[in-house]
């Protein structure tokens, strides 16, 4: 009986606490996502540009990515997606995604490296909503140009559904995330917030309303990027579906 009572208390006491202490790690994750966009961006000459920014109708960021890399290489991240409201409009809620696989294009050590990467049309992100997605095969991802205006960006990356960056030590550069498996997070979505949710109902729907934590990650991209984007309703060709991959 002793047992049983311990045993309850636990689960009573104990188990918010470990509820509360997820809760915590995803407001986190959001805070540092913002804290990254601003960092990129703080050097104009060196960040994305303002003009493809102002196209993209989403934006992912994944907060000092573990890099593993000895020759062949292998990554895991774990990232949060934003999309601008309808394609767009104000900058949506979040939606939790881990990536994995290939090498990324980094160079070889075990370096912590933070990657941000834009969603350059509707069709680009309808793909990435689907449980999961190779980049460069099931979406066209290409490393982004850098600089306060795309002027000099080449036609593969003026043509790519994704453009991609990382920055490492204090150096940013477009990046090749081609290889890499993206995946969605529903148990982190589940947690940030407090039920089952789709990421199509948080990125393309938008029917979800932005928690708190995240409010100051929508703040920061509509610093940058205030007003821009594609309606998803527009008449783009369907995405196809996306295969399922290991990383």
């Amino acid at each position: 009986m002793k047992r049983l009572k311990v045993t309850s208390l636990f689960l009573v006491f104990c188990v918010p606490a470990l509820a509360a202490g997820e809760s915590k790690d995803n407001a986190k994750q959001l805070r540092k996502a913002a804290d990254v966009v601003n960092e990129v961006m703080a050097t104009p000459e060196k960040s994305i540009p303002r003009d493809l920014l102002a196209r993209a109708v989403c934006v992912g960021i994944i907060p000092s990515e573990l890099k593993f890399a000895f020759g062949f290489g292998g990554n895991y991240g774990r990232g949060v997606l934003v999309c601008r409201r309808g394609g767009n409009g104000p900058w949506g809620a979040p939606s939790f995604f881990t990536v994995g696989g290939g090498s990324f294009g980094f160079q070889i050590g075990g370096k912590s490296t933070d990657v941000v990467f834009i969603v350059m049309n509707p069709d680009g992100a309808r793909k990435l909503v689907q449980d999961s997605v190779k980049l460069g095969a099931d979406v066209s991802a290409a490393a982004g140009p850098g600089g306060r205006s795309a002027e000099g960006a080449t036609d593969a990356q003026m043509h790519a559904e994704i453009l991609s960056y990382s920055r490492s030590q204090g150096l940013f550069a477009g990046v090749s995330l081609s290889g890499a498996v993206l995946k969605q997070d529903e148990d982190d979505n589940e947690k940030l917030y407090g039920r089952k949710v789709m990421a199509k109902e948080i990125l393309i729907d938008g029917t979800v309303r932005t928690p708190a934590g995240a409010r100051a990650l929508d703040q920061t991209l509509a610093k940058y990027s205030p007003r821009g984007g594609q309606p998803f309703t527009s008449h783009s060709a369907p995405a196809r579906s996306a295969k399922r991959h290991s990383p």
